[in-house]
């Protein structure tokens, strides 16, 4: 296992790290990333050749890390990311990078300087509530992290395959954190690998969470006071970070080979 040279606040292990290197930065991102998609594999996210986590590159902040086309999420270490740049090239490490990620993610890191990381993947749950071309309620205290923070990408035209395509779901997905595609999936964004991965996560069950309720009845929805509180306490960058900490511990710990 390679060891980044991070440092970490002594008052709260749970801050998000430093760099002491652009180096160990980097090294940090592809750690993250890797144990991203061994944590989508084991929530059953993969599917088929569908789905890709990106990372932008600290130094080459026009390049992005990305799952090569045709591994499996539970296969992927950190030697087999591969770095794609603005023109959809690979320019570090083998494999072909898949077109819709790159129409897809390109355009977000683009038109989202602040984004780090993108996570998008045809999740069971995520994909069947995208079919109704609705954004989801403040049910349960959980799904308030999107309240008011998330969007709906509300036209349809088929695969991604084109950069015209991802920037208008760039577009659609503005300044939130995540964007329901109407008939395709689910996408969230974030400041660290670890942040976009876990709102994927909570996305992906609280649309599960949400069908099921409306499945046997009527939820009744959280008052905007509350929903709006507790989406400022439970859905800021900190807590969405910290949130995705203990999948790193319990995958790495079970499945280390993802540092090779």
């Amino acid at each position: 296992m390679v060891q980044t040279s991070l440092v970490r606040p002594s008052s709260n292990p749970f801050q998000p790290p430093t760099f002491v290197s652009i180096e160990s930065e980097r090294r940090h991102r592809q750690e993250r990333l890797a144990a991203a998609f061994r944590v989508f594999a084991r929530l059953g996210f993969a599917q088929g050749l569908a789905g890709h986590i990106t990372a932008r590159d600290p130094e080459l902040t026009d390049h992005f890390w990305v799952n090569p086309f045709g591994i499996h999420f539970s296969r992927i270490r950190v030697s087999d990311l591969i770095l794609v740049n603005s023109e959809g090239q690979v320019v570090q490490g083998e494999g072909k990078v898949s077109q819709a990620a790159f129409a897809i993610h390109s355009q977000i890191h683009e038109a989202r300087p602040d984004v780090i990381a993108a996570a998008h993947a045809h999740s069971f749950y995520g994909k069947t509530w995208s079919t109704l071309g609705r954004l989801l309620d403040p049910i349960t205290q959980d799904s308030c992290a999107f309240y008011q923070d998330h969007a709906l990408f509300d036209d349809f035209t088929g695969i991604v395959l084109e950069t015209s395509e991802g920037k208008r779901i760039a577009q659609g997905l503005g300044k939130s954190k995540a964007a329901i595609l109407r008939n395709h999936g689910i996408l969230t964004v974030g400041h660290s690998v670890d942040e976009a991965a876990w709102w994927y996560i909570r996305l992906e069950d609280t649309a599960k969470a949400q069908l099921l309720a409306e499945a046997v009845g009527k939820p009744i929805l959280i008052d905007h006071d509350i929903a709006l509180k507790i989406q400022q306490r439970g859905g800021t960058h900190q807590a969405g970070w910290g949130g995705f900490q203990y999948l790193w511990d319990e995958i790495t710990h079970d499945q280390p080979d993802l540092f090779d």
